[in-house]
């Protein structure tokens, strides 16, 4: 069967080509190191080291805190990391610099995987969350390289998709080490072939986050900046389809609180020009971020496009609407804002992170909002009581750090690949 998906990712190898070279001809950055997906003109990296995939932002971020717990153990492995998008790739750079070697991931067939093998050498491959790959775990296989899923999630309709190619996933999965976030994400790869013994529940990395140096002392210049006595709702991580509806819940929210300022946090900040341009078609006076020139008198609407400051803004803010949840997308990261201590506003379709929801929902640390006005109706509940979003905030904190420790249990169980 896997010899089978090989033929059909060579055969769509061209498309493939074609479509992110048309995604990013306006990009040349993301242009940059195309060949390394194919293993032509590799970067030099260090051997027999541990390579980390962690493909987009928000692996990223997760795997970040593991490389920092790892190099403080084992600070003479070198850790090669490689991504799928140049927003990911960016914030490894930001976080870690020359600490690690960022390389873009390898195409899944079995002739530039070899390339990367011969390359690296690598003595453990960790995948960040569900990032399986028939012809990358085929080959650790033939190397002997051990392989471990870390912070894995599996939602149910994740589930169901690799359930339709169960013969691949039963050999994908063979010889992993899971170490799921919560027992629902255990159960859905142990039934997807996983031994019992070979998954562990640590929970989630994400909940091991570290904020900014100083971020309070560095919001304030920038809330004061935006307007000392305006209220700041954050819309952060959105996606294309959603910022119509944000927009839509905006202008009834300037109805009833004509003061407030929404600050636009694209998921992919390469959007943020025709974000501009979708809110100056409705007369409102838009900044950027990348502009360095905020009038906070006369600007309607803040437009977060720098990398990597995502907290910053967060922690300036009074509210945040976190993105990927009114389109499907499955939701974006809600653990942000909530170790920062904001209330939380969140659309149905979260299933990337269930469970944290559902617990945050139930704390009353976030709620659900089904549509624009229904959003519309919370942002002006929540930014007219600064007594409940207190309590909210106050809770949020206390939810994150009640919830840290897996990062330590994760480092636990990879040291035996690593002794």
């Amino acid at each position: 069967m896997r010899y089978v998906y090989t033929i059909i990712v060579y055969l769509l190898l061209p498309f493939i080509l074609l479509y992110f070279w048309r995604k990013n001809r306006k990009n040349p950055e993301a242009l940059k190191f195309w060949h390394e997906r194919l293993g032509i003109r590799l970067r030099p990296v260090p051997q027999n080291g541990i390579w980390i995939v962690a493909v987009s932002v928000g692996e990223s971020i997760a795997a970040t805190p593991l490389i920092k717990e790892i190099q403080q153990r084992y600070p003479h492995i070198p850790i090669v990391v490689t991504g799928t998008t140049i927003g990911g790739a960016d914030r490894i750079l930001a976080n870690l610099g020359n600490r690690v070697t960022q390389l873009y991931s390898p195409y899944d067939l079995p002739v530039v995987l070899r390339k990367f093998f011969d390359t690296l050498k690598p003595r453990l491959l960790i995948l960040m969350e569900k990032e399986l790959w028939p012809n990358l775990l085929a080959e650790c296989r033939k190397n002997n390289v051990p392989v471990v899923v870390a912070n894995a999630r599996l939602s149910e309709r994740s589930a169901r998709s690799y359930k339709r190619i169960l013969s691949i996933t039963r050999e994908m999965l063979s010889s992993t080490l899971v170490l799921a976030q919560t027992p629902a994400d255990a159960e859905r790869f142990i039934d997807l072939g996983v031994a019992r013994d070979r998954v562990c529940i640590t929970g989630s990395i994400k909940f091991d986050l570290e904020l900014p140096v100083q971020l309070t002392e560095r919001a304030k210049p920038l809330r004061e900046t935006w307007g000392k006595n305006r209220l700041i709702w954050i819309a952060a991580s959105t996606h294309e389809g959603e910022e119509e509806q944000i927009l839509e819940a905006f202008i009834q929210v300037r109805k009833q609180l004509p003061n407030v300022l929404l600050v636009s946090i694209p998921r992919h900040i390469e959007r943020a020009a025709c974000l501009q341009k979708l809110y100056q078609r409705h007369a409102f006076q838009v900044s950027k971020h990348s502009e360095s020139r905020v009038y906070a008198g006369t600007t309607d609407i803040f437009i977060g496009d720098t990398m990597g400051e995502l907290f910053l803004f967060y922690a300036a803010a009074d509210l945040a609407f976190v993105g990927g949840s009114l389109v499907k997308k499955g939701g974006q990261n809600l653990l942000e804002p909530a170790a920062v201590g904001l209330p939380i506003l969140t659309g149905p379709f979260t299933f990337n992170f269930e469970l944290i929801t559902e617990q945050l929902k139930q704390r009353g640390i976030a709620i659900q909002v089904n549509n624009p006005e229904e959003l519309a109706e919370q942002v002006i509940a929540l930014l007219s009581n600064p007594h409940q979003r207190q309590k909210m905030a106050d809770n949020a904190k206390i939810f994150v750090k009640e919830n840290k420790g897996s990062l330590v249990k994760h480092v636990e169980l990879i040291e035996p690949f690593l002794n």
